[in-house]
């Protein structure tokens, strides 16, 4: 018989030992959770940078692992705002650990093979738009772990439901007070964030991607909204600097390591690969039989379909890696002017483009969800970050357009484009 009390340590190269109870260990051990070790983290980025076998498997418990060092500190800095606004006991900020812990495990359940590189060829709802893996998470809690969440015994599950985890991943108002703890897992500070820099930095071999995670951990504590506003999570004024770099951390892994051309290139070859591969052109909807049937996909078992060349030119480029060549790009953050060479660059490659492919990202978002900073100077002196950093302030959504020929077009294409500019090397 299993001890519900029994320690569980697993050795992490980031965080050093993650424990976990009896009844985590029973949940990461169901077939649902074990697929994510056939689930890389970054898709095809080992033919970039060879060190990225990294998988979901991993990150998922480092996510954890970050989320309760995070709620900790919180709960221990900010125990009387927690008190007076929304009604914690000891009881109750215990219970909420250990919900904020397990949607931390189980947030990325649900993503498909190679990751996000895969994230477009999801079903299609009713109304028209695309499921996302968040959904599949969802929807794989509630259906192939219902149980063991809900009947394990373990002595401090507290009487937890599915629903209790899944709203709060979801953001819906069941979860309550709750929803404070969301941004411990989908925020401009959340766990998530702070372990995939780290995680994919040590694995890739770069420095992009390290910030201060010890003192940002040292200094997040819940600040009062303002004018009626919930309490939001934020830093004192010794962690600005820190929160800054979290920031100018993921602008250098998207510009240095996500958007890589060689990188971005895989991933479209992934996609027009997988096209062919699956029935339909696209992954099985989350619900009953079609969930099951969407497990059963993994990694190793599109990477048996492309060895038996059925994935058409796409998959024999990835099997060869003779992958497309970036020949042009614009500025990260183009102009009129800009764009208007683009097209020019367009017309002269004529049939020689094959691809163009859009790297797109915000960076930082102002306005309601600008991190708050406490002031040293009386608690209620609450400022945004990008009122602290200039830097920050100044941060502008990344439009990059990316301009790719076969690579038997290449020499082609660049003395087509001499003088252009931007053409790649």
């Amino acid at each position: 018989m299993a001890d519900p009390y029994r320690q569980y340590e697993i050795r992490c190269p980031v965080h050093g030992f993650i424990t976990l109870n009896d009844w985590e260990w029973e949940i990461i051990s169901q077939p649902a959770f074990q697929r994510l070790r056939r689930i890389r983290q970054l898709g095809w980025t080992d033919q970039v940078y060879p060190g990225a076998m990294h998988t979901r498997f991993e990150h998922s418990l480092g996510v954890m692992h970050v989320a309760t060092k995070l709620y900790e500190g919180i709960t221990a800095r900010s125990r009387g705002l927690l008190q007076s606004e929304l009604a914690y006991n000891d009881d109750g900020l215990g219970r909420d650990k250990t919900v904020v812990r397990l949607a931390a495990l189980l947030h990325d359940v649900g993503h498909a093979p190679f990751s996000h590189a895969s994230e477009e060829l999801l079903a299609t709802q009713a109304d028209g738009g695309k499921f996302k893996h968040e959904d599949y998470s969802a929807a794989i809690i509630r259906q192939e772990l219902r149980d063991v969440i809900e009947t394990h015994r373990h002595g401090d599950n507290y009487g937890i439901k599915v629903e209790d985890i899944t709203s709060l991943l979801e953001g819906r108002r069941e979860a309550g007070r709750r929803l404070f703890w969301r941004q411990l897992i989908t925020g401009q500070m959340d766990a998530d964030r702070m372990d995939y820099l780290l995680r994919d930095s040590l694995h890739l071999g770069v420095e992009y991607g390290r910030f201060d995670w010890r003192r940002l951990m040292h200094t997040m504590e819940a600040i009062p909204g303002t004018e009626g506003e919930s309490l939001q999570l934020g830093v004192n004024e010794g962690g600005w600097h820190a929160a800054e770099a979290l920031v100018v951390a993921r602008y250098f892994m998207f510009t240095q390591v996500y958007f890589h051309k060689t990188r971005v290139a895989f991933d479209l070859h992934l996609r027009h690969a997988l096209g062919q591969i699956l029935p339909g052109g696209l992954f099985p909807k989350p619900e009953g039989s079609d969930l099951k049937e969407y497990l059963r996909w993994d990694d190793w078992k599109v990477l048996g379909l492309l060895s038996e060349d059925k994935a058409g030119e796409h998959g024999e480029r990835l099997a060869r890696r003779k992958h497309y060549r970036e020949v042009y790009h614009t500025p990260e953050v183009p102009r009129p002017r800009d764009l208007k060479e683009l097209e020019r660059v367009r017309h002269k490659l004529g049939s020689l483009l094959a691809a163009e492919e859009n790297a797109e990202k915000s960076w930082y978002k102002v306005g309601q969800e600008d991190i708050p900073v406490r002031g040293r100077v009386g608690r209620r002196r609450v400022k945004t970050l990008s009122k602290y950093s200039s830097f920050v302030a100044s941060m502008k959504p990344i439009r990059m357009v990316m301009l790719y020929v076969r690579p038997e077009d290449a020499e082609d294409a660049r003395k087509k484009l001499e003088g252009s500019g931007r053409e790649s090397r």
